[in-house]
Order: structure tokens, then sequence, then C-alpha cells
């Protein structure tokens, strides 16, 4: 192989690699405006007893805000679920298996509510912590865990906790 022929060959894998590197940086710019996004807890209602699975399901809600001026989607809200102070366990808000344009889209400005169902079992929490949610007299919930906020070209995941009384 000719020397040229071989300079071409550098060139060439030179020149993908800084338009790889290019394409990172630019979905990097996004962060900042993702990591902006807002989550609380907004409400957790009892939705349904099974008294022969002893299960109970609640209505799980969070309220998403986008205070920045890039819109994002939501993919993936994980969280462990608390009440007066106990845990009752993990929930998952998940939209990973839909395509971006079939998400819920937080345009600039918006607050969108995302409600999820929480399953919890008898068998996983104190009897007692049990018998204090399925009689609603759970006086304050707490959630904390992660948002994973999304751009067609950049993914961020940011912490919170949020309660209500």
């Amino acid at each position: 192989m000719a020397l040229q022929s071989k300079m071409t060959v550098y060139v060439a894998i030179a020149g993908v690699l800084a338009m790889m590197g290019g394409i990172v940086y630019y979905a990097s710019l996004d962060n900042v405006e993702l990591e902006q996004a807002e989550i609380e807890l907004a409400s957790v209602e009892l939705r349904d007893i099974s008294k022969i699975n002893n299960q109970a399901k609640f209505d799980v809600t969070f309220l998403v805000k986008n205070p920045s001026e890039k819109t994002f989607t939501v993919s993936l809200i994980g969280y462990q679920l608390y009440g007066d102070g106990k845990l009752l366990g993990s929930g998952q808000y998940s939209t990973a298996d839909i395509a971006l344009p079939g998400r819920a889209v937080f345009y600039p400005g918006a607050e969108v509510p995302l409600k999820n169902t929480f399953v919890l079992s008898k068998s996983e929490v104190n009897s007692d912590i049990y018998q204090a949610a399925i009689d609603n007299k759970i006086t304050s919930f707490e959630a904390e865990g992660s948002l994973t906020t999304e751009t067609s070209w950049s993914v961020t995941e940011k912490e919170f906790k949020s309660g209500i009384k």
C-alpha cells in the first residue's frame, strides 16, 4: 500500500473519531437543562385491597416540572415509598419500552402529573404498618429515588426526596 493511501486511511479514521467526539459534546450540552427538572410527590391514594393475596394497591402520583428551556421526556422514576417514616417498599414508573414520541412530553414551563401503581404486600412489611395503610391511618408519605430524563440526544439521572402530609 502506498504512503498516500495509508495517510488517507489515517485521516479518515481521525475524521470519524473527531465527528464522534463532536456528537458526544453536542449531546452533553443538554445535561445542564435536564438536571433542572423538578419532581415532587403529589399524592398517595388507596385504590384496591385484595384480601385473597394480602395486597393493597396505591395510586402514587408524582408532579414533574420543567423550569428549563429544553423539552424532554421522563423514562424512569425509581423510588422507595415511606409511610410515617417506615419503609413500605420500592416502586417504579417506567416508559423505557416506549419510543420517545409516545411518551409524555415536558415542554418548557410544563407541569405534568405521572401516576404509578404501588403494590404493598402484607408479607413484605410489618402487619401493623400494613393495617395502618389499608385503614388510611398513615398521615405522611415520603418518596426518595431517582428521576431519569431524556432528550433525543441526552439522558440524565437526578436524585430526589419529596414528601406529603
